[in-house]
């Protein structure tokens, strides 16, 4: 036991802060848990950019989920300092014995000054001075030339203060909800797909450079449809993600049923939970799939796997091993957005994993 253990027992309320995308706000999602776990009588609130709230939205750990909203920048100075102000108003009252600030965005020592909680955990960070280093009682390490997972990278923050997670209570939470079902049940009923089984393929990325080409997907389900399997598909309502979608349609011998940029993301989850298998790139909507238990083939490509491969479900992680390169972290070859470790990935390669977690 570490000598500075925050004595649990004694917490009343906690925030913890996670300031990044929708995939990295999803695989914070255990340490709600775990916190949770080990100090029932705790009320837990997160607070994390409005766009990614849904992906802790319903989280049985949490009491409240606070927002920044990235849009306040553009309703004016005095409008973006009101909007602010009433976040930190709200956070004060709360009156916080613990923050725990996942990141390392600046905003979290704000906040860990501003309300004062008594203790306050963040990763250790280089250069940033003495407004950094007194804003917090605790600092935890992750070197991130170790790979490992991001999960538990997070669940670091826990271990420093004495908090030492079992494997069980490392599990990914999202929950979709009521509504969310419904609907996508209701989808479903409309394609005579509410009770067979289906694949669900989101191929696109908001990130380009992470993304297997049109022609290999669609190469892929139409051997699927051969096969006899029926595939859904999906994606975000982006320009880019929609034209990606139209570009594997056109070289389909059979139209795949899709739902691109129709649902929200407690209705990806929602669908992705009534699939047999889900097959995507590194992406939100992979964890996603992760997180409600659905075996997972996932693509990767510059990315690293080890850190953000499918966590805690069965999956298969289909990758280059003619690109020793890879993971270069690199937003395509010489940041082209195009990566060749991805572009030459074998259509049988994925297939073949397909196969595998289908016969499991």
């Amino acid at each position: 036991m570490l000598k500075d253990s925050i004595p649990l027992n004694t917490l009343h309320r906690a925030l913890v802060i996670k300031l990044r995308h929708h995939g990295d706000v999803l695989l914070s999602s255990p340490v709600f848990s775990v916190l949770k776990t080990h100090a029932p009588q705790l009320e837990i609130d997160a607070l994390v950019y409005a766009d990614t709230a849904e992906m802790l939205t319903q989280h049985p750990a949490i009491s409240a989920v606070h927002v920044i909203d990235r849009r306040w920048k553009k309703l004016g100075l005095l409008a973006h300092i009101a909007a602010e102000w009433a976040l930190f108003q709200v956070l004060r009252s709360r009156r916080y014995d613990l923050i725990i600030h996942l990141t390392d965005h600046p905003r979290g020592a704000w906040i860990s000054r501003l309300c004062g909680a008594r203790w306050a955990v963040a990763r250790r960070v280089g250069g940033r001075g003495a407004w950094w280093n007194r804003a917090f009682t605790h600092f935890f390490s992750s070197p991130r030339e170790a790979r490992r997972h991001s999960v538990e990278l997070n669940l670091d923050a826990l271990r420093r203060i004495g908090v030492y997670p079992a494997q069980a209570e490392r599990r990914l939470c999202l929950v979709a909800g009521a509504e969310a079902d419904a609907r996508v049940n209701s989808l479903l009923q409309a394609l005579d797909l509410d009770t067979r089984p289906f694949i669900h393929i989101h191929p696109a990325s908001r990130w380009h450079f992470k993304c297997w080409p049109a022609a290999a997907m669609a190469t892929l389900i139409n051997q699927l449809h051969d096969a006899g399997h029926r595939v859904i598909l999906s994606a975000a309502p982006d320009a880019a993600e929609m034209s990606m979608i139209d570009a594997i349609q056109s070289q389909l011998k059979q139209a795949a049923p899709s739902f691109a940029g129709q649902l929200s993301l407690k209705e990806l989850a929602a669908l992705t939970a009534r699939a047999r298998l889900f097959v995507g790139v590194d992406s939100a909507p992979m964890h996603i799939a992760a997180a409600m238990g659905t075996p997972t083939v996932a693509l990767f490509g510059p990315s690293g796997d080890k850190e953000w491969g499918p966590w805690a479900v069965a999956h298969r992680v289909v990758a280059s091993h003619s690109h020793p390169c890879r993971p270069c972290g690199i937003d395509g070859c010489g940041g082209s957005k195009v990566s060749d470790c991805l572009t030459t990935l074998p259509v049988e390669h994925v297939h073949r994993a397909v196969q595998e977690l289908l016969a499991q």
